[in-house]
Formats: structure tokens, C-alpha cells, sequence
């Protein structure tokens, strides 16, 4: 089904934020400017974590990058099985858009592309990411009206600095030209992105809540963005204990940390590489006693070329 927004598709936005254009018919006690003012700092923040610095730069190791799936699919099975529980709530009815925005289904799809078909028996609940999702039940099922908080943070951010992560993964990883492993970031009933957004905020300024309660969706915000930020600290920590992939067709190389057997070099060193491996050859070859003779006489070269430059 098609969304209501049907026009001409507009470039995607190469920015994180989620606030583009400045809108006149927009007021200070709006709650789309509450939540874009009162959540900037948080925003920053996110923005500039270690996982997300690495991510735009495009070191994303697939194995890591496969995790994160799997905390997006978690987070939002429980931010759309909360939005269909409320679906009629006049405090969130308004920003329910199911056909436009959820995403369960399309991380399903990527699940399956990383995992297999039994994706489901190959993945867990990270314990920062159920941190996450038991807040959004908790929300959900006690104060619907903070759903707003989370859907706002969620969404608004896939349609915005999403599509830029899409572009960076796509290309980093050497992911399909189908977008197989990235139908997350894929939005096909949405034909313009920056429409879109302008029409789920103005939902977002039209609906009956008080001052009291519109901060209170700014602090759940906030909220959302630590839980998030507290999912990309726990990526960032797998990261590291990781061994280093292979980029652009090259070698792994060990960065001193996981596993030391996984490292081609090192296995070497113990005996334990496989007869084809590269760096088993290349040492095995360094032991000759001709190559060594021609790398002692190239030696010599380079040092009698570098002597003569000091000089």
C-alpha cells in the first residue's frame, strides 16, 4: 500500500540531523521543536560515540555490523508491538503509521540475509539492547503518551542520518546493489522522505497535551538517546575484542587483541597456518637461503642510497 505522500522522490539528505528546514508556521512550544531543542545535546552526543564515528567512516566490521541488526530487531519488534497496542490512543493514534515506518519485517529480511533461515535460533537480546526494550514495554503499557518519545527519536532518525548509514554500509561491507542486508534503511512506501517528516510533525504539534506532559516526552527522549548510546558503548567494547577483517581485497592484520590464532602471522609463528595461507608462503620462501641472499644485497643497496641522501 502506497503512502499518502505520493509526488516526485527528493535526493536523500548526506546529515545526521534530524531537523532540516526551518518551518514559520512552527512555534517555540511546539512539541517537534521542544523535542529538536530539547534533545540537540543527546543528539551530539550519539553522534560522536565511538561506534557511530567508526560506522560514518566506514570501519564497520560485517560481524559487528550483523550485532547491530540484531539490537535494532529486538528494539523495534518492542517499539511496534507497543504502537499496535495503541494504535487507537488518541495520546499516539495520530503518529501511527505502520505501513510507512515499521521496520520489524524489513530487519527480518537483512536477519535472514546474515544468518540464514534460522536466523531466529542464531541470535539473542544483548543485555543493553533489553535494558532498551523493556523501557519501551514499560512505556507502552504504563505511559502511552511517552511512546511519542521513542518513535520520534527512532523513526525521524532513520529517514534522516539512516539513509546516510545505508550508503556507508552498503559500500564498506560490499553489500548488494539489491540492498540485500540493508532493507532496514529501505522506506518503499515512503516516495519523499523530507514530506514525510514535515506530515509526522506536524501530527506530532497537533495533538491535545498539556505542558507537563510535553516535557515529559522531551526527558523520554533523551532517555532514548542514552539507551541508544548504551547499545553503541556495548558494540563498541565486541568491537574491539574482534579481529581485524579484511578491507578492500587485503589482509587481516592483528591488532594485538582477541584471539592470536586468528591472525594469519601468528599462526605462522605456531605451526598452525594452513598450507595455503599467504604469510605461511611468504616466510616459508624468506627461509631460503638465495632469497636471503638477494634480500641481504638489496639491503645493502637501500642503505648505501639512504647514506648518500643524508649526505
Amino acid at each position: 500500500m502506497p503512502s499518502a505522500l505520493e509526488s516526485p522522490g527528493q535526493g536523500e539528505e548526506d546529515v545526521l540531523h534530524y531537523e532540516e528546514i526551518e518551518d514559520d508556521a512552527v512555534s517555540p512550544m511546539d512539541l517537534s521543536e521542544l523535542l529538536k531543542e530539547g534533545t540537540k545535546e543527546s543528539h551530539d552526543r550519539a553522534e560522536n560515540t565511538q561506534f557511530v564515528k567508526d560506522f560514518l567512516k566506514g570501519r564497520i566490521k560485517k560481524e559487528l555490523f550483523k550485532l547491530a541488526t540484531v539490537a535494532l530487531y529486538f528494539t523495534y519488534s518492542a517499539l511496534e508491538e507497543e504502537m499496535d497496542h495503541n494504535k487507537d490512543n488518541p495520546v499516539f493514534a495520530p503518529l501511527y503509521f505502520p505501513v510507512e515506518l515499521h521496520r520489524r519485517e524489513a530487519l527480518a529480511k537483512d536477519l535472514k540475509y546474515f544468518y540464514g533461515e534460522d536466523w531466529k535460533e542464531k541470535i539473542q537480546c544483548s543485555e543493553a539492547t533489553q535494558q532498551y526494550v523493556d523501557r519501551i514495554h514499560h512505556v507502552g503499557q504504563h505511559e502511552p503518551e511517552l511512546l511519542v518519545a521513542h518513535a520520534y527519536t527512532r523513526y525521524m532518525g532513520d529517514l534522516s542520518g539512516g539513509q546516510v548509514l545505508k550508503k556507508v554500509a552498503q559500500r564498506a561491507l560490499k553489500l548488494p546493489s539489491t540492498e540485500e542486508g540493508i532493507q532496514f534503511y529501505v522506506f518503499d512506501n515512503i516516495s519523499n522522505a523530507q514530506q514525510f517528516k514535515q506530515l509526522y510533525r506536524a501530527r506530532m504539534n497537533a495533538l491535545d497535551l498539556d505542558k507537563n506532559t510535553k516535557e515529559r516526552i522531551v526527558e523520554e527522549a533523551n532517555k532514548a538517546f542514552r539507551f541508544n548510546m548504551q547499545v553503541f558503548d556495548e558494540l563498541d567494547k565486541i568491537g574491539r575484542s574482534l579481529a581485524e577483517e579484511a578491507q578492500d581485497g587485503g589482509f587481516p592484520v592483528h591488532d594485538g587483541k582477541g584471539d592470536i590464532r586468528k591472525c594469519p602471522y601468528y599462526a605462522d609463528k605456531l605451526g598452525t597456518a594452513s598450507p595455503g595461507c599467504p604469510f605461511h608462503a611468504a616466510m616459508g620462501l624468506a627461509r631460503q637461503p638465495l632469497v636471503q641472499l638477494v634480500l641481504a644485497a638489496c639491503m645493502a643497496v637501500a642503505a648505501g642510497a639512504a647514506a648518500w641522501y643524508i649526505l
